[in-house]
């Protein structure tokens, strides 16, 4: 069964007095209990997705949509206290600068006490609830690695470092038992002990409790650990979905390829200092964006055609949007 449901996601943004596309036409759908990877290097949009799914994009950018369901639910159509009441309950995020989500006014324990559920405290009596709640966050805390609780739950924002509160967020994360925790670059920085500590925590989570993830990254590595699913954005663009297997075997689109050969490789017959491969030129801005296929300029195999917005092709379960993809090699 599908969580969350995207077709066609188009979002329009007043750049100069001039309407730009910064998200085109984007595709995504996440199933219960699975892991899906949301891809592409900063700028293709991966962050935007996220505020749009939340519903913290300004009222005057212009959205529209094909589809965009929770569960069903239409979440364009739907109220704002409603989507509000339905993010608290069903979805949690972990954004990528922890230090600006959270309040500053309030200690990181008064923060996370209003967001445990009721459910697992109704059962004591109203004077024992706050020490009820202690014990929750407490135990929470340790659940993700910080062991020193006492300070964590005194301290206010600034007071603690960047790693900590990362981990701390993921804390707020799991604390409402959510049906999808979108995971914004939740690793980002963390020294590589940390890092494996949460990709464990996370999918152990999704093990346990058939939670589903959206784990929005670069990190290829940390990626392919612990994904079901993956999709690639270029430039505001869904170039290519699929079983993360099969992607890593064998990608269909020039610039999956590109971020697969980009990963440093561990094999011992690699030669001293070799270069990373990587695509010629940069990320266009908004406000000189390529017509067609927006990877045009820097695409290796690139045409004529490219200057056409090319259609989603589908393989079985593998989705592309190439005109000249990998596994026409022998065509060409």
């Amino acid at each position: 069964m599908s969580l969350l449901d995207i077709k066609n996601f188009t979002l329009e943004i007043d750049v100069s007095g001039e309407w730009v596309k910064a998200l085109d036409k984007i595709n995504l759908v996440i199933n219960e209990g699975q892991i899906h990877a949301l891809v592409g290097e900063s700028g293709s949009g991966k962050s935007l997705i996220v505020r749009a799914i939340v519903g913290a994009l300004p009222k005057r950018w212009k959205v529209t949509a094909d589809r965009m369901t929770w569960r069903g639910q239409d979440l364009l159509s739907m109220t704002v206290k409603a989507r509000r009441n339905l993010i608290r309950q069903d979805i949690s995020v972990i954004f990528q600068n922890p230090i600006d989500s959270l309040d500053p006014l309030l200690p990181l324990g008064a923060q996370l006490h209003e967001l445990l559920i009721n459910k697992k405290i109704k059962q004591v009596w109203f004077w024992n609830k706050n020490k009820q709640k202690r014990k929750l966050a407490i135990e929470l805390l340790h659940k993700v690695g910080i062991k020193n609780h006492k300070l964590c739950l005194a301290s206010y924002p600034h007071q603690i470092s960047t790693d900590v509160l990362q981990k701390f967020m993921i804390a707020m994360a799991l604390a409402s038992e959510p049906r999808l925790i979108i995971a914004d670059d939740p690793t980002k920085g963390m020294e590589v002990n940390s890092k494996t500590q949460i990709l464990k925590l996370l999918s152990r989570v999704n093990q346990v409790r058939k939670t589903s993830i959206l784990f929005v990254s670069h990190d290829l590595l940390a990626i392919s650990s612990i994904a079901h699913y993956m999709t690639v954005l270029y430039c505001g663009q869904t170039v290519e979905t699929g079983e993360l297997k099969k992607l890593r075997k064998r990608a269909f689109h020039p610039y999956t390829q590109a971020l697969l050969d980009s990963a440093p490789s561990f094999r011992k017959d690699l030669p001293p200092k070799s270069k990373l491969t990587s695509l010629a030129r940069t990320i266009p801005t908004l406000h000189h964006l390529p017509i067609g296929c927006r990877l045009g300029p820097r695409c290796p195999r690139a045409r004529k055609d490219c200057v056409i917005t090319p259609a989603v092709r589908r393989v079985h379960t593998h989705h592309y949007s190439c005109h000249f993809p990998l596994h026409w090699e022998a065509k060409q």
